[in-house]
């Protein structure tokens, strides 16, 4: 049947960064859709919090202690999933961090320190699992790319440099490996609303809306914030054989932000 492609039945699906937010979403949503979990946190405590969060959840996951920056860590917790678990079929690269400094203001060190997580680690995380889904034929890889992949804005220099990286990473990616049935697609995510973007979205005091509250509903077609919800569905259908001859491509869940100019004030 035609819905049998979007199974993920049987599959392994290794998620980074995935302790909350849309990482921790979108791994909800690769369970339901039948796949195991494994996720990584960088600290105990972290880890701890969210093994119980999918425990609550009914989610059967497991958790690795794991710098997604250091290649060691990573090549020894991809070891340790393919012998204790099985061959990862489903790579999400969703760690990520954005420091809003403006550029002239930006430390090398804190540009390079974006770039590490946002970017050398997607590529990190993808050079240790394909060579496990070239010898099986079949895997997935799939990065949290973010509208900054095609834009840029004011204090995330390096959050965009480091987004627009990984497009193209995603893309090369597609191209070396597509001949093994790897496909290696993105998701760039609009604004969504967690609690990390809560104080965005605040009533003031005087009660009007946020300002940048005001302005990404008014630059959104959709006219509202993305949910960790909108992220499900695309995450499930590039995750899965629905999206077998798609491949290099960045799907944007962003409301139409990228396609609309903005209403004339």
């Amino acid at each position: 049947m035609m819905m049998d492609q979007f199974s993920l039945q049987g599959k392994v699906a290794l998620v980074t960064g995935a302790a909350y937010g849309i990482g921790f979403a979108m791994a909800q949503a690769l369970s339901q859709a039948g796949a195991r979990i494994v996720f990584n946190c960088r600290n105990e405590e972290h880890l701890e919090q969210a093994q119980k969060a999918y425990q609550e959840r009914g989610i059967d996951a497991r958790g690795f202690l794991c710098d997604v920056t250091e290649e060691d860590q990573v090549q020894h917790m991809v070891g340790t999933i393919e012998k204790e678990i099985g061959i990862v079929d489903i790579l999400v690269n969703n760690a990520g961090i954005i420091k809003r400094i403006p550029m002239i203001q930006m430390k090398a060190e804190e540009f390079r320190q974006v770039v590490d997580i946002d970017l050398t680690a997607p590529f990190i995380m993808a050079k240790a699992v394909i060579p496990a889904m070239m010898r099986k034929g079949h895997g997935k890889i799939i990065n949290v790319c973010s509208m900054m992949s095609e834009l840029g804005r004011e204090t995330v220099s390096a959050y965009a440099a480091a987004k627009g990286g990984l497009k193209m990473l995603t893309k090369n990616i597609a191209a070396e490996y597509g001949v093994y049935n790897i496909q290696c697609n993105g998701i760039g995510p609009g604004y969504i609303a967690t609690p990390q973007t809560a104080p965005l979205r605040a009533v003031q005091q005087d009660g009007t809306p946020h300002p940048f509250d005001r302005f990404i509903i008014g630059r959104t077609p959709a006219a509202r914030w993305g949910t960790p919800d909108d992220l499900m569905g695309p995450v499930i259908f590039l995750a899965s054989d629905a999206s077998n001859f798609v491949n290099g491509h960045v799907l944007y869940v962003d409301g139409g932000i990228l396609a609309y100019l903005g209403k004339q004030s």
